[in-house]
């Protein structure tokens, strides 16, 4: 599983270090693709396989699961660790989640997403100041 919350950075080629404690998880490879709240998501390809399944039952009549299909599938690149133990994050990837030198790596079970820096602080910041509001709405849930 993917848990905790590291910082790294990008290099000048796009690539980053995966946290050593994620990597044995990866080591037949994973997907990135475009996440949520403007972040990555990162899944190892057995997690992925379950989510493409889920995608592609979705109805092909209705225009929410079509985008959201194309979001999640489209967008993703197959990704290999280097000796190092880094990814390479496709350009359009690195745009669309506004990726610059400070990142942030945060595990989130079945997957990791990765947020530019200053967007993770943000995000989280806001998160925290309405967790009482969250935690109420997942009580309702039977969380």
């Amino acid at each position: 599983m993917f848990i905790g919350e590291f910082s790294h950075n990008l290099d000048n080629k796009g690539r980053i270090a995966v946290p050593a404690k994620f990597r044995n998880k990866l080591t037949a490879g994973a997907i990135i693709t475009r996440g949520l709240d403007r972040c990555l998501f990162v899944f190892d390809s057995k997690e992925w396989e379950a989510l493409a399944q889920k995608l592609i039952s979705l109805p092909l009549t209705q225009a929410n699961s079509r985008a959201f299909t194309r979001l999640m599938l489209a967008g993703a690149a197959d990704v290999e660790l280097d000796k190092q133990g880094r990814i390479l994050i496709p350009d359009y990837l690195r745009e669309y989640a506004g990726l610059k030198k400070q990142s942030v790596i945060t595990g989130l079970y079945n997957r990791f997403e990765i947020w530019d820096a200053e967007s993770w602080k943000q995000y989280k910041t806001k998160t925290e100041s309405q967790s009482d509001e969250i935690a109420e709405k997942l009580g309702e849930l039977g969380i």
